[in-house]
């Protein structure tokens, strides 16, 4: 089968929908199809990373469009339209504004061809982009997800709490529930990285929390600021974790400068983008993992499938969508509260907690529920149900 997939944002950006999209494709590759992913060209995109051949490989599946008009991660590929012509099936990763509606027009002009969309999130923002955001998901979101033969959320829990919801209401068996993945051979757990906290300066004794994800603005959602707020409620009952964080943005000298005047600097460290290679490493220093998201910008969170996968049990927010995870492999704490966030970080340290049996048992979910593999075998089974 010829399948386009359609996508907002690829590597070697670092995004949540485009890591998703390249091991979909890579596992759709390995069953015998021709998969092209359709991204923007952006004009600021970097080849310099140093890709693992594997890696390299999969980020070859795409195809890069020189949009005619771009703003963040918003572009308009007008070229779509001729770029769809022999594709036995389009998917489409919502949202992808400039873009989606196009896809949108070409699915009217040829109604036999099968369009999947999956819906990653609601959009959020603040002024004038908020009020555009919002205007969009009520007028052309409708619309957009309305002429798809089948759509996909990665958790109904998140759907029906979403901008989505009444989509899902008025036409529930257009729906399908479908996680996304994580690999299972990357992400695996391993003995603790020692090379790793002697370059760090830190202590493989002493407990450690790990966060990872951006440091920019569109990812301020992340709730690092709740995090370190919980960090010094834990200094002032003499309980001081190692803590690394693992991302980079224009938000992270902010995040620094908060870390210093809480006093934090011997016990938290900020280590930049970790690499293709190292980023597995990363999950293995650590004993607990924490996402601190604030609201639905956080829709599922596979850096908790990582985390798992590594044997790594976590902590995130009682959001939609992320507690379908976090439960499985761990505990929720409400939004933005910092001081419940302490408590439970504080218990899972004080208390009697036979981290073995955590990471057997995280790592077992991982395993059976949310390997890569038999996900996008099933995917396949709802493409052939279409064609």
């Amino acid at each position: 089968m010829r399948i386009a997939h359609i996508v907002c944002s690829y590597p070697p950006y670092y995004s949540g929908m485009g890591n998703i999209v390249l091991e979909t494709v890579s596992e759709l590759k390995n069953l015998g199809h021709e998969v092209v992913v359709f991204t923007p060209m952006y004009k600021d995109i970097s080849t310099e990373e140093e890709f693992t051949p594997e890696m390299q490989e999969k980020i070859d599946y795409a195809k890069r469009l020189k949009p005619t008009i771009e703003y963040g991660k918003a572009a308009r590929l007008s070229q779509i339209h001729r770029e769809l012509e022999d594709y036995d099936l389009v998917h489409l990763h919502y949202p992808f504004y400039g873009t989606a509606n196009l896809v949108r027009n070409w699915k009217q002009k040829n109604p036999d061809k099968p369009l999947v969309i999956t819906y990653h999130m609601d959009t959020r923002g603040t002024g004038w982009k908020g009020l555009i955001f919002k205007y969009y998901s009520k007028y052309w979101m409708p619309r957009i997800l309305g002429v798809a033969d089948m759509l996909i959320g990665s958790s109904f829990d998140y759907i029906e709490a979403s901008d989505a919801a009444p989509l899902l209401k008025e036409d529930p068996d257009k729906w399908v529930d479908l996680p996304f993945g994580v690999d299972i051979n990357r992400f695996q757990p391993r003995a603790k990285p020692e090379d790793l906290f002697v370059k760090h300066n830190l202590d493989s004794g002493i407990p450690t929390l790990l966060f990872v994800g951006g440091m920019d603005i569109p990812h301020y959602f992340k709730g690092i600021p709740v995090f370190l707020d919980s960090l010094l409620q834990l200094k002032k009952n003499d309980i001081v974790p190692q803590v690394v964080f693992v991302g980079d943005g224009e938000l992270r000298e902010k995040f620094e400068l908060r870390v210093s005047s809480f006093g934090l600097k011997k016990s938290v460290r900020f280590v930049g983008k970790a690499s293709y290679e190292e980023l597995p490493r990363y999950y293995n220093m650590a004993d607990l993992f924490v996402l601190p998201s604030i609201h639905k910008g956080e829709a599922f969170g596979t850096v908790l499938l990582e985390a798992m996968a590594s044997g790594v049990p976590v902590l995130a927010s009682d959001l939609p969508g992320v507690r379908t995870v976090a439960n499985k492999g761990g505990m929720v704490f409400a939004p933005s509260a910092s001081g419940e966030l302490a408590e439970q970080i504080a218990g899972f340290f004080l208390e009697e907690t036979d981290r073995e049996i955590w990471k057997e048992t995280v790592r077992e979910v991982a395993t059976k529920e949310y390997a890569w593999q038999p996900i996008v075998k099933r995917l396949e089974g709802l493409y052939n149900s279409l064609v």
